[in-house]
């Protein structure tokens, strides 16, 4: 009788990504993956002892594409935004995992070449090092935020989308003056949260860049 097929690392986190492009993380498992591949579960945990580690590694692989013919260009503020806007990218090409890497982090090759770009270049901005650590930390916290909400918003199906949007009129233009007196002062010039993302990202990252400007001896 003929054995089942043996899958390599990388065709199974081929699968895994395929899988996560129509669910999310709480509801992939390993069973799942197994049984889309064809084998059991117990083939897989050669390969990934438990689904965060499964999970991690498919993360990493999207921080890989972020980084693939990246090269450093431009001063330090330039290269932390060039680097924040490819793994927006690259995220945005998937964003099921956005949220994988939000919650799971990464701890493999591609994490690690994330890890060496922004530590040099904010060493590059002439930052104490003792100060690079923790400028480090709220910079990842803050892209890591920011593309899982805005991968979370374009997975939205164009019905719910409408559904949204009807909600915000009624939520915004129909507050109650009296009890709502800055909302109706402003309502006609709030915008929701799916517009001009990209704006809003960049200026967001770059004032969170000035910031660290300032703390430059």
């Amino acid at each position: 009788m003929t054995g089942r097929r043996r899958w390599s690392t990388e065709e199974i986190l081929d699968r895994a990504v395929e899988l996560l492009r129509t669910s999310d993380a709480e509801s992939f498992s390993v069973r799942k993956l197994a049984a889309a591949l064809g084998t059991d579960s117990s083939s897989l945990y050669r390969h990934f002892r438990n689904k965060t580690e499964l999970l991690r590694a498919v993360a990493d692989r999207i921080l890989l594409t972020a980084m693939d013919g990246y090269r450093p260009e431009g001063n330090w503020k330039q290269r932390i935004t060039s680097l924040a806007l490819r793994l927006r990218e690259a995220f945005g090409e998937q964003p099921q995992l956005a949220s994988v890497w939000g919650r799971y982090g990464s701890g493999g090759t591609g994490s690690r070449l994330v890890m060496e770009e922004l530590l040099q270049a904010l060493r590059a901005s002439g930052l104490p090092d003792k100060e690079v650590p923790v400028r480090y930390h709220r910079i990842v916290i803050l892209l890591a935020a920011l593309i899982a909400s805005e991968a979370g918003i374009s997975t939205i199906t164009p019905e719910e989308y409408e559904q949204g949007m009807e909600q915000f009129r009624v939520a915004v233009l129909g507050a109650d003056p009296e009890r709502f007196p800055a909302l109706a002062h402003f309502a006609r010039d709030i915008r929701p949260l799916g517009a001009d993302r990209r704006t809003a990202f960049e200026e967001i990252l770059a004032a969170q860049l000035a910031h660290i400007e300032t703390q430059i001896p």
